[in-house]
């Protein structure tokens, strides 16, 4: 064999060495760029509004919605829901209020209620570093669309209703887990519908399953008696006046050494109690506007949550944002 074509070998081999090595430094850079990527993206933490997440979900039902949507047409005897812009547009555009002639005691009752909400201040808090030092984890699980609603601009009387915020504390009385099946299961009857806006379970994961622009089914017969009198709407003529148009609700999973009908259990984790403060601090709702469905319920059945320590609950609230003078 010629020496010339040992030449043109080894520069073959070479050149084949060289492209390879190329490959290869390539091939890493990528690799680098996409766990860049990946790592940032992970970085989006969970809030109390968390839109973009929520928001995905909703379209990936969208279809679901629709076909639901189309079968309570015919089957439900719930009221159709509208959304607060096409009620201003009816409210706008009606010559006479709608108002039912033999609920007169109701609208003035109404009336009243709302000339007194009125004056109610505004709030406004500021978050601290304690509270970008904590990060829970989260996850989606989107109630099934036939247990939620849009919250109502007016009630069944036609009256504007212009309630502030308030935030409902439950537990499950079960796992979550139990408590997202049932919320995730389709309800035709309005009697068995229900939900909350989150859950925390009991290692402090957030829940997210109503969006909280929604109006989550979490309490029937009730009234938020608080600084500004009593409140509570009535949307559905066929069900008790509730504080749902105007709460959020929030539920900690219960212990299971708790999950019967005893008045009291050993309590929630630290990292519920602390889920929990990091979600709320998150909003503009006051300390006197944060409730239990004891309190609001006027059916005298519920009692959770049960074994709640408020004390601890709102110093961990308190370090975690502060009000804004």
């Amino acid at each position: 064999m010629s020496f010339s074509v040992w030449i043109k070998r080894l520069l073959i081999i070479s050149l084949m060495l060289i492209s390879l090595t190329i490959v290869l430094v390539l091939g890493r850079a990528k690799l680098q760029q996409n766990s860049s990527i990946s790592s940032n993206s992970d970085v989006d933490p969970a809030a109390w509004s968390p839109a973009k997440v929520q928001l995905q979900a909703v379209q990936e039902q969208q279809e679901e919605v629709q076909d639901f949507s189309k079968s309570l047409t015919n089957t439900s005897p719930t009221p159709k829901v509208e959304s607060k812009n096409k009620q201003a547009d009816k409210l706008q555009s009606s010559a006479k209020p709608l108002v039912n002639t033999a609920g007169a005691d109701k609208v003035a009752s109404t009336n009243n209620q709302a000339d007194k909400l009125q004056n109610i201040p505004q709030y406004s808090f500021k978050i601290t570093e304690a509270f970008k030092q904590y990060t829970p984890s989260y996850k989606i699980a989107l109630a099934h669309p036939s247990n939620y609603g849009e919250r109502f601009a007016t009630d069944i009387n036609g009256v504007p209703v212009n309630n502030q915020a308030i935030i409902v504390l439950h537990e499950t009385a079960d796992s979550a887990s139990s408590a997202i099946n049932t919320f995730q299961t389709a309800h035709s009857d309005q009697d068995k519908q229900v939900s909350y806006h989150s859950l925390i379970t009991l290692d402090g994961t957030i829940i997210y399953i109503v969006p909280p622009d929604k109006r989550a089914f979490g309490a029937g017969n009730s009234v938020f008696d608080g600084p500004n009198g009593s409140e509570t709407v009535q949307t559905n003529p066929g069900l008790e006046p509730s504080v749902n148009n105007f709460a959020y609700h929030v539920s900690l999973e219960t212990p299971p050494e708790g999950r019967n009908k005893e008045p009291y259990h050993i309590g929630y984790t630290d990292a519920q109690y602390y889920s929990l403060a990091w979600l709320i601090a998150q909003s503009s709702v006051p300390d006197e506007r944060i409730t239990t469905h004891r309190d609001v319920d006027r059916s005298g059945t519920r009692i959770d949550p049960r074994s709640f320590d408020f004390d601890k609950f709102f110093n961990l609230l308190h370090s975690f944002r502060q009000p804004i003078s």
